[in-house]
């Protein structure tokens, strides 16, 4: 097999495991939305997605640990911080789902890079250049068309978005965080330790605020949480570590654009959400504004370890 031939088939395999995550990551909101329909809260299904995707991590760590350094007091500060700023992301997530759509949701998480590149030019100091701003200015004006097209005078509206808009910052934070201590741990055994901590918070949380009668859901409950930790959470991870190391994580973070559409047309076919010519080109802008800042960041700020 020639040097060239190998090169195309691991960047065609690198490509597929990153369109796999993208669309596991998509079924996210679908899953849900879908749980919430049979009168689940957001603490029990985000306990028990957690609850079901913990075995994984638990193997993927151990496998690790035998093959890296211990750490230092740092980075488990570093990790328990950042851990906590994935589980915040994950609960908010959930809480703003309960009153917005499952493509409004996606569109606004799908700002996370404008956050990592703001938070990144405050924290470290560095400016940002004209182009990134109007990209950034095409983001936030399709979010508004998005949510134009999804308002509604029900309550909690302002709030669903307000929690998922908060989501996705601390998503932003992880990311900004991971990228620094990543290089030092390894993605890997960084991402088994976030998710595990993550998941342990989750069943924590469950525990001090529910009685376990709580767990007692129609089976649908439970096919939905479980089809979540495996094809949302742990299938993934997986994909995306392997298209991460086939083709980079910028390329990998390209590929991820494909997400917010294929959740648009999932939550259509499966929810019954409208899909207007609004819709349509709020969710053009703000795709083409997050891929051109994909391409013109380094790859150590945005896409380095994302996991939704």
């Amino acid at each position: 097999m020639t040097l060239n031939h190998m090169n195309s088939r691991n960047a065609a395999l690198g490509i597929a495991c990153a369109a796999i995550a993208a669309i596991g990551f998509s079924l996210k909101s679908i899953f849900i939305k879908s749980a919430f329909g049979y009168g689940v809260d957001s603490v029990t299904l985000l306990a028990l997605r957690m609850g079901f995707s913990l075995p994984f991590f638990v193997v993927m760590l151990c496998w690790e640990r035998q093959r890296q350094k211990k750490l230092s007091g740092q980075d488990w500060s570093a990790i328990i911080a950042l851990s906590t700023a994935y589980y915040l992301f994950n609960y908010l997530d959930f809480l703003g789902l309960q009153s917005i759509s499952a493509s409004l949701e996606r569109m606004i998480q799908f700002l996370y890079p404008t956050m990592t590149v703001l938070l990144s030019a405050w924290l470290y100091k560095k400016a940002l250049g004209g182009k990134v701003i109007v990209a950034m200015l095409l983001s936030y004006l399709g979010i508004t068309l998005v949510f134009m097209h999804d308002i509604t005078p029900q309550t909690n509206f302002g709030l669903g978005v307000g929690l998922v808009f908060a989501s996705a910052m601390f998503y932003a934070i992880y990311l900004v965080g991971a990228g620094h201590v990543i290089p030092r741990i390894g993605v890997k055994r960084f991402t088994a330790q976030a998710m595990l901590i993550a998941s342990f918070a989750s069943l924590l949380q469950f525990g001090l605020t529910h009685p376990m009668s709580a767990l007692h859901q129609p089976n649908a409950v439970y096919h939905l949480a479980i089809a979540m930790a495996l094809l949302s959470t742990v299938l993934p991870v997986f994909m995306l570590s392997a298209g991460m190391r086939l083709i980079g994580s910028a390329n990998t973070s390209l590929i991820g654009s494909i997400g917010p559409v294929f959740t648009i047309y999932l939550a259509h076919v499966f929810l019954g959400e409208q899909i207007s010519s609004m819709q349509l080109l709020g969710a053009t802008l703000v795709l083409v504004g997050v891929v051109f800042i994909s391409r013109n960041s380094k790859e150590s700020e945005i896409g380095s370890n994302k996991i939704l």
